[in-house]
């Protein structure tokens, strides 16, 4: 009876039930929209809400190293708002060729999570602030470098086949699931692969479970916080390339938002505020219980103040489950 005990709590403890608790809640959103209308469970319905989810998710998996540091980063949406215009730039009104242009794009979105990183890490200005200052400058940069006008790709029509093309279209006839939901799943993995099993994800969970103490064991905690914040710059230059080609355009007062959505993904799908816990896959699940809702909703006719209010409540929700189980 002891044993048994402790299993239940352990297993309510660990992050794995909060992935179940997260997966489970996507099953019962499923399940109860697909009753409350028909046309939710259409397979032109559910690939929407695959492409709406492909953007936040890439930009819910920087936030995850973040927070996953006990840290935060407010300005991934104008960051992949300023990789947008900057893949643009290169791509349209310098006329590079276009893995030229995407490459730009990702690495003016890793220079700006670099940026944060120094701030932080190195001139100990707190995540907060810091990230809120980048989100002003790349809001501003944006709409500077842009002339306050969209960058269209019209010239170019394979840039926007790159994200809403169907390579799986082409393999399984009448299985067009855009490229970019693909990209998302390979980003998805790419992110897995870097906090299982790589230095950069130990340390990752090192500096949220006890950073001073990371740091007196002898880790250069100022380099690799550096690096996380770049990581996440990196995935929101991903998530700029990723919008850039859906849209079609680069649109430089686009992304306002964006980070409240990925940070609401990441903290469903389980990853602590309080630091040294989180998951990719936690993550996913996150994103797509915030686009389904939002998709559900949306066919149920509520309006959208009210889908805002009814994020708001899961998120805090949330939140609130997680402190009950660090307190069990």
């Amino acid at each position: 009876m002891k044993n048994e005990t402790l299993s239940t709590t352990t297993l309510f403890r660990s992050d794995a039930m909060q992935r179940i608790m997260a997966f489970s809640a996507l099953i019962v959103l499923v399940i109860g929209f697909s009753i409350a209308s028909p046309y939710f469970r259409t397979f032109d319905n559910f690939v929407g809400i695959l492409l709406a989810t492909s953007v936040n998710g890439v930009l819910a998996l920087g936030a995850t190293f973040v927070i996953i540091t006990a840290g935060i980063d407010l300005s991934v949406g104008t960051v992949m708002t300023f990789a947008a215009v900057m893949t643009g730039v290169f791509i349209t009104n310098l006329g590079l060729p276009i893995p030229v242009g995407v490459v730009g794009g990702v690495l003016a979105g890793s220079f700006a999570g670099f940026s944060n990183g120094v701030m932080i890490s190195r001139m100990k200005i707190p995540p907060f602030i810091a990230t809120l200052g980048m989100l002003y400058i790349t809001k501003g940069l944006s709409l500077i470098i842009s002339g306050l006008k969209p960058i269209y790709f019209n010239d170019t029509p394979l840039f926007r086949e790159m994200a809403m093309g169907s390579l799986l279209g082409n393999i399984f006839p009448g299985f067009d699931v855009p490229n970019a939901v693909l990209i998302l799943f390979g980003a998805a993995l790419l992110a897995h692969i870097i906090l299982s099993r790589t230095i950069l994800g130990r340390y990752t969970f090192a500096l949220g479970s006890n950073e001073e103490a990371t740091r007196l064991s002898g880790v250069n905690v100022i380099a690799w916080k550096t690096a996380v914040y770049t990581l996440a710059g990196f995935f929101s230059g991903v998530g700029g390339v990723l919008i850039a080609a859906r849209l079609n355009s680069a649109q430089p007062a686009l992304g306002a938002g964006y980070e409240l959505d990925a940070i609401a993904a990441v903290v469903i799908g389980g990853t602590s505020l309080s630091g040294g816990e989180g998951s990719i896959s936690g993550t996913i699940i996150g994103a797509f219980i915030i686009s389904t809702l939002t998709n559900g909703l949306r066919i149920l006719s509520v309006p959208q103040e009210w889908q805002i209010v009814i994020t708001g409540g899961i998120v805090i929700a949330a939140v609130f489950l997680d402190i009950l189980r660090r307190r069990r």
